[in-house]
């Protein structure tokens, strides 16, 4: 019994012990494999601290950007006008800014929305048949004397909606590179909301007063700035006198010319000192009062954008424009 007793007892001692060595392994385990885990991360983190994740650009780190009002010694009577600016693009600087995020109507100057999206859907070279004819518009409305059946190339129609401001030639574009007007003016509002040109709204593809149709300077400086980096479009503001050549239904052919609208293209307005005025477009109704966007350039070729926006009368512009563009520190 006495033997017997003593091995039962000895079994018990030797799983007892294996047991605790059991657990005390298992517990080295444990916490060699969560120092593993700690290490690494200790690494990752002093590897990864303080990098910056996102490597993209942000939207507006090549725009000029303003929150409000800023000044520009010998800028334009503000009371001669409703908005205005003056962007140093090269260098993503406002210059000058007022009212420029005051909702405005924008008149023919929406045909530079117009245009970009002609020059960025279609070819320069594409034939078109016009389905709209100039005698459609009221007689204080500008056309360049489209008929319908009317056969020229795309180029021919941009050439004359930027210089001469054909509303005709906005239509035919319309028609063609959207399918319908409407159509279009969807293409018009989905761009400008792309540009960031969030208080735009467009009604129509070329300006005509619609209560529906609206912007600020600030957002026809964001899609004109977008304009100007196509080549075809700064080139066709940049030209002064374009004949477009069209082929009537009844086969006959005859020439359109179409010239700048501004007035510094025919001598009417004296031009600034500081800068080379390369090209832009006008833009009047009544309610829109008289509006003028351009690119100009410096002696050294840095482009600045001008706006002005609801002058009072032509001549005001001119004097506006010119004071504001006068303003660039060429030094």
């Amino acid at each position: 019994m006495r033997a017997r007793r003593r091995r039962r007892q000895l079994l018990i001692r030797t799983m007892t012990i294996f047991l605790l060595c059991l657990s005390a392994a298992a517990v080295f385990l444990f916490y060699k494999g969560s120092t593993k885990v700690e290490l690494f991360a200790e690494d990752y983190e002093s590897e990864h601290y303080n990098a910056s994740l996102y490597r993209g650009e942000l939207f507006a780190a090549d725009l000029c950007v303003a929150s409000g009002d800023v000044e520009l010694a010998g800028a334009p009577d503000s009371s001669t006008l409703k908005a205005a600016g003056l962007f140093n693009v090269s260098a993503g600087e406002t210059d000058y800014a007022y009212n420029v995020h005051e909702k405005l109507y924008p008149a023919s100057v929406t045909k530079i929305m117009t245009a970009l999206l002609a020059l960025e859907n279609g070819n320069l070279s594409d034939i078109v048949t016009v389905n709209v004819d100039a005698s459609e518009f009221a007689s204080d409305e500008v056309t360049v004397g489209l008929k319908k059946g009317d056969q020229l190339t795309l180029e021919a129609l941009v050439n004359g909606l930027l210089l001469h401001s054909g509303n005709d030639n906005a239509n035919a574009i319309a028609e063609h590179i959207g399918g319908s007007i409407e159509a279009f003016v969807d293409m018009m509002n989905e761009k400008a909301a792309q540009l960031k040109a969030t208080h735009t709204h467009f009604a129509n593809p070329s300006g005509l007063h619609d209560d529906n149709h609206y912007t600020t300077a600030y957002d026809i400086y964001l899609i004109f700035n977008e304009c100007i980096k196509n080549e075809d479009f700064v080139k066709i503001i940049n030209t002064a006198s374009y004949t477009a050549e069209i082929k009537g239904a009844d086969g006959a052919t005859r020439q359109i010319v179409s010239e700048p609208s501004h007035f510094y293209a025919h001598g009417k307005a004296a031009l600034p000192t500081t800068a080379q005025i390369i090209g832009g477009k006008t833009g009047t109704t009544k309610k829109a009062g008289n509006c003028l966007i351009l690119l100009d350039k410096t002696a050294d070729e840095k482009p600045y954008i001008s706006v002005v926006m609801g002058a009072e009368t032509k001549d005001l512009l001119y004097q506006d424009m010119t004071a504001l563009i006068n303003g660039i520190q060429t030094s």
